[in-house]
């Protein structure tokens, strides 16, 4: 039989154990998350939602994977690429799935494409898909408190707007009435061949005679001069005041849309800045790479996963 003394002594325990579980409750925070084993394989949940309509209608959808366990899982968004003008997002759908697998909510969105709105459009709806992805991750067994973002080509260029520049009202534009004290801040970005400078890249393409490349570039930068106001590369020589979050950028040595020189002059920018960032050039490789399965786009899905690893395992 218990004591008097150790009853209480029970009862301050049991008390102190739920004050503890409803702090994480008051304060909006989950009981402590699942690890990101870069080499777990969970069974992956497939689902898609809209989270908003353009002011021409057009639904924008995100596709969910969602891993199935215990959880909660880190968020990582992914922005595809296209040359701001096609695809969806199921264009990544491998690379997606490879991070997801190791235990990650991945959120893969659409955007507005440049035959609908240019520049900022996309981005636009990319920082309200950050707050709505905040407000919501928790639908799907996510843990909104670490979300990185992975993009593309042109999505890398789009993450790198978003991360630089998080309170931009422009790009902040579109109101999130569900929370409206949520952020588009982000914890890092994996970018594979993004288009760090698109300004070098039309150089190049007029260069190479891509004239489908040329008339996409020129649809989504319109005015023309936007390409120096969204230029990444130029926001860090201009030495603007800028949000730097860990990188991760993956090169294709051969990539003749965003040339490695390209490529290499944005990351010296960027840790001239005080950046952190990871570089990884991949020899023998063009733009579309990871598209093409092999023993170098295997080491991008490992580089990924152990790079959200070392941001969210802390």
């Amino acid at each position: 039989m218990k004591t008097p003394e150790i009853r209480r002594r029970d009862l301050l325990l049991a008390t102190a154990a739920m004050a503890l579980a409803g702090g994480f409750a008051s304060a909006g925070r989950a009981a402590p998350k699942a690890r990101y084993d870069p080499a777990a394989r969970f069974k992956l949940k497939v689902s898609e939602v809209e989270f908003r309509r353009t002011p021409k209608g057009t639904p924008l959808l995100a596709r969910i994977y969602q891993p199935i366990g215990d959880g909660p899982w880190p968020v990582v968004m992914d922005l595809h690429g296209g040359g701001w003008a096609e695809k969806d997002r199921q264009a990544e759908e491998l690379f997606d799935r490879k991070m997801a697998v190791a235990g990650a909510l991945v959120v893969a969105i659409d955007y507005t494409l440049s035959d609908e709105a240019p520049y900022p459009a996309c981005i636009q709806d990319a920082n309200y898909a950050i707050r709505w992805l905040k407000h919501n991750a928790a639908k799907w067994n996510g843990d909104a408190s670490k979300i990185g973002l992975f993009g593309s080509s042109s999505g890398g260029h789009i993450a790198q707007l978003l991360m630089l520049r998080p309170h931009d009202p422009r790009y902040g534009a579109l109101p999130f009435a569900e929370n409206p004290k949520l952020d588009a801040v982000v914890d890092y970005v994996i970018g594979r061949s993004p288009g760090s400078d698109p300004y070098a890249m039309y150089q190049t393409v007029v260069e190479l005679k891509n004239t489908g490349m040329v008339d996409k570039m020129k649809t989504f930068f319109t005015p023309f001069a936007n390409i120096h106001d969204a230029n990444p590369r130029e926001i860090l020589e201009r030495r603007e005041k800028v949000t730097l979050k860990p990188l991760l950028v993956m090169q294709g040595e051969l990539d003749d849309n965003v040339p490695t020189a390209v490529q290499n002059r944005f990351v010296k920018a960027f840790r001239a800045m005080g950046g952190q960032c990871d570089y990884e050039i991949f020899k023998d490789c063009d733009h579309q790479w990871v598209g093409v399965p092999g023993p170098q786009t295997d080491r991008a899905h490992q580089m990924a996963r152990a790079f959200i690893a070392r941001q969210v395992n802390m």
